[in-house]
């Protein structure tokens, strides 16, 4: 009966794409991206001799997750293709020239029929799928064919439908994979509770990334030039919500500066922004020798510069918490700088809860709790030095999840 409820639920998420598609670009994305690909698909496979590694990824967030592992298949089987796909518009359109892949795929529709054809065609010889999203034909085709079937950086919560008494599909689901990857004891815990016993924990491979990006950052003159010497925050990603906090904060500080990078760059936003604020400021794009130095606030209103700018501050604050979720603050962490952000939904960014703890990190659901975070980051060296330390000791803490994954799955071509 569960097998007949989840085909025909994907059924009807199929027919409601293709209803909705002519008015949402994004579902007209997803549905013409899968137009005519099984033909696409065997044309590129059809000479392919060399084993082919298949990457499935959710959308962008889930690539990121698996780039590093990604990545170091390329460095250590040079001579494998690498086939990624993505389920959402998101991923594949920011992807689908990525060069460490050989191809770029929207997923198929999880049918049955869909997933033999599409590993008739692909025969991989392994197949990692991502954090999230476990589509059941494509991985039951998979373990019947005694395809190796791996799940990386998996992050399990007791909310989901594993854990619920009538969850015994989803459950079987996850008994499909050979072994499953996992961020933290809490994810290992849950699974074990439920009889899933191939699972080990690896930790978060984009502390790997992020410690890569400190490694080697972009240096962007104009903005050395701007903090030099003068108390930096990084406002990194964020909304109009998050706005809403912090202008009162911008507007009346006097010993600090501010890089604004909002998570929407159109002209429209970058407006909206500038009337709120009160302090001489510039746009990266127009900004010159001259006036990034009468200016006491930087709007970054182009993308590519955030994992760098963090370099030029000393504590951030990181947006999103506000809406859709929190984003990433792993980039400001690796480089030291405690970070602010909101108090919402936390539960689904461990990294958070961690820093909190540690105190690295300091959220907030009042404009009064801001200001005293602002406050004491702003103007106790000692207490900002320390919470700088802990951000650096997390991240040697976390970093070595891509090693760990890799040393297992490099042991199937043995």
């Amino acid at each position: 009966m569960a097998i007949i409820l989840y085909n025909l639920s994907v059924r009807f998420y199929r027919l409601i794409i293709g209803l909705v598609a002519p008015f949402n670009e994004k579902a007209k994305k997803f549905a013409s991206g899968r137009e005519g690909i099984f033909d696409h698909l065997a044309k590129d496979f059809s000479d392919i001799k060399s084993p082919v590694i298949w990457f499935h990824c959710a959308s962008l967030g889930e690539f990121e997750q698996g780039r590093p592992v990604i990545e170091a298949f390329r460095k250590a089987k040079p001579k494998h293709k690498i086939l990624i796909t993505f389920f959402s518009p998101s991923g594949y359109e920011l992807r689908k020239n990525y060069a460490e892949a050989d191809f770029v795929y929207y997923l198929p529709i999880d049918t049955k029929k869909n997933a033999k054809r599409f590993l008739d065609i692909v025969n991989p010889a392994l197949v990692i799928f991502v954090k999230y999203e476990f589509w059941y034909h494509y991985l039951k085709q998979t373990n019947e064919r005694k395809i190796p079937l791996y799940c990386i950086s998996a992050l399990f919560n007791e909310k989901q439908r594993f854990f619920k008494a009538n969850g015994g599909f989803f459950r079987k689901t996850l008994n499909l994979f050979d072994h499953i990857f996992v961020q933290n004891e809490k994810s290992e815990m849950l699974l074990q509770q439920i009889s899933i016993k191939q699972v080990s924990i690896a930790g978060d491979t984009r502390f790997d990334r992020v410690v890569d990006t400190v490694s080697n950052p972009k240096h962007f003159p104009l903005v050395a030039q701007f903090s030099e010497n003068v108390l930096t925050m990084v406002i990194g990603s964020c909304w109009p919500a998050d706005m809403a906090f912090l202008f009162p904060i911008i507007n009346r500080s006097e010993n600090v500066k501010f890089i604004i990078a909002p998570h929407d760059v159109s002209e429209n936003s970058i407006k909206q922004l500038e009337k709120g604020l009160k302090l001489p400021h510039c746009r990266i794009t127009e900004a010159t020798p001259e006036n990034i130095d009468q200016s006491r606030i930087i709007i970054i209103n182009t993308i590519g510069m955030l994992s760098s700018l963090y370099q030029y501050g000393q504590f951030s604050y990181i947006g999103g918490a506000f809406g859709d979720g929190l984003h990433n603050i792993l980039e400001a962490v690796t480089f030291g700088l405690p970070v602010i952000f909101g108090n919402n939904n936390l539960e689904k960014f461990p990294e958070s809860l961690a820093l909190i703890e540690k105190g690295g990190a300091f959220s907030f659901t009042q404009q009064s709790e801001i200001e005293e975070h602002f406050e004491k980051l702003s103007t106790d060296i000692d207490f900002r030095n320390k919470a700088s330390e802990q951000c650096k000791a997390y991240i040697k803490e976390n970093t070595g999840a891509t090693a760990k994954i890799m040393d297992s799955l490099i042991q199937w071509n043995k």
